[in-house]
Order: C-alpha cells, then sequence, then structure tokens
C-alpha cells in the first residue's frame, strides 16, 4: 500500500519547517529566522489515526519576483504540490493576509488538489483572534485551522482534517496477480526509453493511467509473461550540473515509486557508468527491501571487448557491494536487446521474494552453517544459537534467537546470510535477519 503525501507550502518564514519538524518529530529541517533558509525539499513521515504519510517540507513562494534563487524555490514547491495528495498551506497570523497569500492561494486552486489553510504563530488556538477569520477569504473548501507550529497546539486538529481529506487510493481488481514494477534511476538514464519499448512491442492489453496520488506514469500491460504495472518514474530532468536541488528531488521520486513496487528495475546509463547518485537511488530499493534488477542501458552505445562485461559488472557489484545479490542485465532501450529478458527476471525475483522456508528446513539449514563456522565467543562466553523461523516475505525476514544478542556479530550474520543464499537462492532480493536474545539455564 502506498503512503499518501502531504506538503507543505507557503510564503518564506511563516513556519513552514518548524512544522515539518513538529510532525515528523525529529529535528531534521534547518530553522532559522530568516526567509528562504530552506531552499530544498525534506522529506519525513509521520503517522496519525493509524496511516503513515510521507511529509513535504519546501523552500518559500515568492509568487511575483526575479531572483533566480526565489524562482528555483518556487520550481522546487511547484513539483511538491505536483506529487501531494494533500496540501497544507501555511499562512503567518502575525502578518495577516497579505498580497502573495493570495497569489499562492490562486496557484494552488490549479493543482485541483486538497488544500488545507494553515494559520501559524496563533498563540491560544483554542482562543482564536479576530484577524485569524480573514483568512476564510481565501476561498478554500476547507476551513483554515489555526496552529502554533513552535508549540504543537492544533497540530491533532490539522491531522484529522488531513485524513478527512484525503483521496482514497484505488485498488484495482486483479492486483495480487499483477506485479507493479518501478524504473528508477537518474534523469537521463533511459527510464521512459525502456517503457517506451517495453509498450511499444508485443503488446496485449496496454492502459496508460495519470497516477491518482503522485504525478509517476503506471503503465498497466499483459503479456506471455504475466500481467504488470510500470511505474515510470522519469519526468524530471537536470537542467543543469548546479540544479543539485531538482537532482535530489529525483530520490524522492524513485523513494514514493519504490514504495509502490514489488520490483524495482535500477536503470544505469551504460555510457556514464554507476554515478554516487545511482548508488543512493539503489540503495532506497535495498532499504525498502524490494526485489531488484540492475539494467545497464545503452549497452549498443558502449565500446566493448572481450572483457567489457566482466570489468563493467565488477565495478557496478563494487559501487554496491551491499546489492550482490542483484541480478545484471546489459540492455539497450533504444535497440531492443535483450529487454524481453527483462520479464523473466522480474517473474524470477518476486518469486524469490516471497518464497517461505519451513521452520524444519531452516533449522537444519542452521545446524549445518553453525558445524561448519562456530560462532563466535568472548572471554569465554560463546554465542548460542537456539534456533531461527522465518516471520515474512518481500522481503524474507528471519529471526533468530541466541542467548547473547551481543556476541552476534555482524560479520556471523552475514556468513549465515550467505549460507541461506548458497541453500535456497533468494536471487535478487535483500534477506533481513532480526536477532532476538532468549535466557540460557546453562550459563
Amino acid at each position: 500500500m502506498s503512503k499518501p503525501v502531504i506538503a507543505i507550502v507557503g510564503r518564506p518564514n511563516v513556519g513552514k519547517s518548524t512544522l515539518f519538524n513538529k510532525l515528523i518529530g525529529e529535528r531534521r529541517a534547518i530553522v532559522e529566522d530568516v526567509p528562504g533558509i530552506t531552499r530544498d525539499r525534506i522529506y519525513g513521515e509521520t503517522e496519525w489515526c493509524g496511516k503513515t504519510m510521507i511529509v513535504i517540507d519546501t523552500g518559500g513562494i515568492e509568487p511575483k519576483t526575479d531572483d533566480i534563487i526565489l524562482k528555483k524555490m518556487r520550481e522546487q514547491a511547484q513539483i511538491a504540490i505536483d506529487t501531494a495528495d494533500v496540501i497544507l498551506f501555511m499562512c503567518d497570523i502575525k502578518t495577516g493576509l497579505v498580497a502573495d497569500d493570495l497569489d499562492i492561494a490562486v496557484m494552488l486552486k490549479k493543482s485541483r488538489k486538497p488544500v488545507i489553510p494553515v494559520v501559524n504563530k496563533v498563540d491560544k488556538v483554542g482562543d482564536v483572534p479576530p484577524e485569524f477569520y480573514e483568512f476564510y477569504e481565501l476561498g478554500f473548501d476547507t476551513d483554515p485551522i489555526a496552529v502554533s507550529s513552535t508549540h504543537g497546539s492544533g497540530t491533532g486538529d490539522l491531522l484529522d482534517e488531513v485524513i478527512r481529506v484525503l483521496p482514497e487510493f484505488e485498488n484495482e481488481e486483479g492486483e495480487d496477480d499483477v506485479i507493479s514494477v518501478a524504473v528508477i534511476g537518474k534523469p537521463n538514464a533511459g527510464k521512459s526509453s525502456l517503457i517506451n519499448k517495453i509498450l511499444g512491442d508485443d503488446r496485449l492489453i496496454v492502459s496508460n493511467i495519470a497516477g491518482t496520488t503522485r504525478d509517476a506514469i503506471d503503465s498497466r500491460f499483459e503479456n506471455e509473461f504475466g500481467k504488470y504495472n510500470f511505474i515510470d518514474t522519469a519526468g524530471l530532468r537536470r537542467q543543469s550540473k548546479v540544479e543539485d536541488r531538482i537532482e535530489k528531488f529525483s530520490v524522492l521520486r524513485a523513494k514514493m515509486a519504490v514504495e509502490r513496487a514489488d520490483v524495482c528495475l535500477l536503470v544505469i546509463d551504460g555510457n556514464e557508468g554507476i554515478t554516487e547518485q545511482d548508488e543512493k537511488i539503489a540503495g532506497i530499493a535495498h532499504e525498502a527491501g524490494k526485489a531488484t534488477i540492475i539494467c545497464v542501458n545503452k549497452w549498443d552505445l558502449v565500446e566493448k571487448d572481450n572483457n567489457t562485461v566482466k570489468q563493467y559488472t565488477k565495478k557496478v557489484y563494487d559501487a554496491l557491494s551491499y546489492m550482490t545479490y542483484a541480478p545484471l542485465l546489459f540492455i539497450s532501450a533504444e535497440t531492443g536487446q535483450r529487454v524481453q529478458k527483462l520479464f523473466e527476471h522480474i517473474n524470477y525475483v518476486h518469486n524469490q521474494t516471497n518464497m517461505r522456508i519451513s521452520t524444519g528446513m531452516l533449522n537444519d539449514v542452521l545446524a549445518d552453517a553453525v558445524n561448519r563456522v562456530q560462532p563466535p565467543s568472548d572471554k569465554g562466553k560463546r554465542l548460542k544459537i537456539y534456533y531461527m523461523t522465518q516471520t515474512a516475505v518481500a522481503p524474507p525476514t528471519f529471526v533468530m534467537f541466541c542467548n547473547n544478542a551481543e556476541l552476534f556479530h555482524f560479520s556471523y550474520q552475514r556468513y549465515i546470510e550467505n549460507h541461506l543464499r548458497q541453500t535456497f537462492g533468494f536471487k535478487g532480493t535483500p534477506i533481513r535477519i532480526i536477532i532476538r536474545q532468549k535466557g540460557d539455564s546453562e550459563d
């Protein structure tokens, strides 16, 4: 289930970052009493009434400005607005309703998204001053809500209203047999070209539906291999090398697409090789526990000799040392080279990440692993592993019970993981191991 997205927008210095920090429960945004201090969107998560939501903090919007930085901040805010399911429009009761607020309101109404006017810096939320009511002039369907982002008062009412206006997430019929595939990667790696090649060749059923809850494009596709929903995270292009802020947003876009996916295709530009941004995006899929296939695109343009594939593979896995489980495929979205092989890989890693192993079989493998390499010891106390069991799939998650969790060094966890992979495969999927300590009466 995907998470709804809440964007906080408004003029500079109305308290957006302070509210953001209050909602996510940590001081992640920089808060200074200087207009324009938040130039990047920063995102975090909050939970209310059992629903987890992504919250985006934005730089202040200056509707009419020629200042290059302020114009870029406005563009950033617009991207957040396009991505959001609900928009929190923050105003400042100390300055009152100003012309820029009215201009921003016009901009927000064009988005056709639910907008909640948030009047900040109200000292007594339960007893609002008369000037609070002038914010009704903004003309939104939702009444303004008074808050004090510094003290946190009124934020409960605000989140109640967010839950109330959140659009319903569509659940498509037959979703159980559809594999959702997020195509992720940095701008210009060829994500859209890959999807266009997939949809344009031998397609049986295709429908392009603009995502109801975010600006990625969902494309339903069916062929002899199965039913798929490809999530295209493209559409954002780097304008110049200086545009680091815009480039960072592709990471947020990828994060939201990954959360909705069963399988991720990490598309790397074969001409450029693996970059730091590729590593960041790969890390998102890994941390989310998603099955992943690494696609080196534009392979037709790469000059090759007998060692090229071997050398390139080593470079990729050296950079993504935590993701050596992911199969690597050299493709060309332009020519279609090996694109059809993707479906077999997608089905395979999807099955691998949903594989469930019986407790009896797991403990036979665990006993074999322990016999081969004895668990570590420290100061005469040796680690004892009692048993393990699988508690979840996608990703495969295992709980191991032992006498002393501190003795269960990361290196031995990695050894157990490798032994599981050698025995069962788990190709293409991360594995999670949870250590639980249990009393040992013998010690």
